[in-house]
């Protein structure tokens, strides 16, 4: 494993969900991360040439906060891409999202559009699901106004937003939705059971632990049964039909396998899928993009699936 991720690792170790009591949780979802040297150095700053615009679009009981993200020398209606940040479904906000999505909009030539939805454990599922899904569909419906293309739509997500970008495109295929050309799913967490041998495996690895895959799954379903569709996607009765995906997955993950595993249900149905796995990589490492050295690799190879699938 490479020594910046060991070191990543231990630095992080004391901010595991797993230790965190109720009100420690409170403060970090009210954390806002910003934009700074110290910052920008660890997560990346915003990619030159890019509009950042926030505003709302429709969630499922009322507005959720979006951040758009245009390339300022582009012109005619681009393609469009949704993004679902990640955090366990509990965690996370439009920050975390702005190194990842404005290079995706510079490179890829495309409207980005980066959806904030409720949060566990104050709104369990499928809140987090049902939010994405009402934003996708109302931005969709408004791309003109965004500049961008309502036939050449993606979705992607990293995380719990993997499992929010591919629950979507089920709701979207089951619902007569909007429809969608491409999903990128970043080391996405898609059997809520938490089956996947590599929780194991990699039960202390850094970043993510098991424990605290076990802690972001309890503080979003509460519950309720893991087998739903929604909430776990590899679940599904039926993925024929879906659209055609990138699955990145990392070596030292505890959800690795969930990558695999969905990977492989979509390929035995005929949907178009390319699986890579990054060596050496943690679950997260595309979070930090000037620690983490394949990072630069995985967001060439994300936006070039996405300009394929959006041209």
């Amino acid at each position: 494993m490479d020594l910046r991720v060991r070191l990543l690792g231990r630095a992080l170790r004391r901010l595991s969900v797993a230790t965190m009591d109720d009100e420690q949780l409170r403060r970090a979802q009210e954390q806002r991360i910003g934009h700074n040297p110290v910052t920008d150095l660890l997560l990346g700053d915003v990619a030159r040439g890019v509009r950042l615009t926030d505003g709302t679009a429709r969630g499922e009981v009322g507005p959720v906060p979006i951040r758009t993200y245009r390339p300022v020398a582009a012109g005619g209606p681009l393609p469009l891409v949704v993004n679902f940040h990640g955090g366990g479904w509990t965690l996370g906000n439009l920050d975390s999202a702005d190194w990842l999505c404005s290079n995706v909009a510079a490179t890829v030539g495309a409207v980005v559009v980066s959806v904030d939805y409720r949060l566990a454990p104050g709104h369990r599922w499928p809140a987090a699901a049902e939010d994405c899904y009402a934003a996708l569909a109302d931005v969709v419906g408004r791309a003109g106004e965004l500049g961008a293309d309502p036939a050449r739509v993606a979705v992607m997500g990293d995380s719990a937003g993997g499992n929010l970008a591919a629950a979507v495109s089920l709701m979207a295929r089951d619902r007569s939705g909007p429809r969608i050309a491409h999903q990128g799913l970043v080391y996405p967490s898609v059997d809520l059971t938490m089956s996947s041998p590599s929780l194991d495996e990699n039960a202390s690895a850094p970043i993510l632990t098991r424990a605290d895959c076990l802690v972001f799954r309890d503080h979003y379903l509460d519950g309720q049964d893991p087998t739903q569709p929604y909430a776990s996607p590899l679940f599904a009765p039926d993925h024929s039909g879906l659209p055609p995906a990138l699955v990145q997955t990392a070596e030292h993950d505890p959800i690795r396998d969930d990558g695999r595993r969905y990977a492989e249900v979509l390929r035995a149905v005929g949907v178009p899928v390319r699986l890579t796995e990054y060596v050496g990589m943690p679950h997260g490492f595309l979070a930090f993009p000037r620690l983490c050295r394949s990072a630069p690799q995985a967001l060439a190879e994300l936006c070039a699936e996405q300009a394929a699938a959006l041209a």
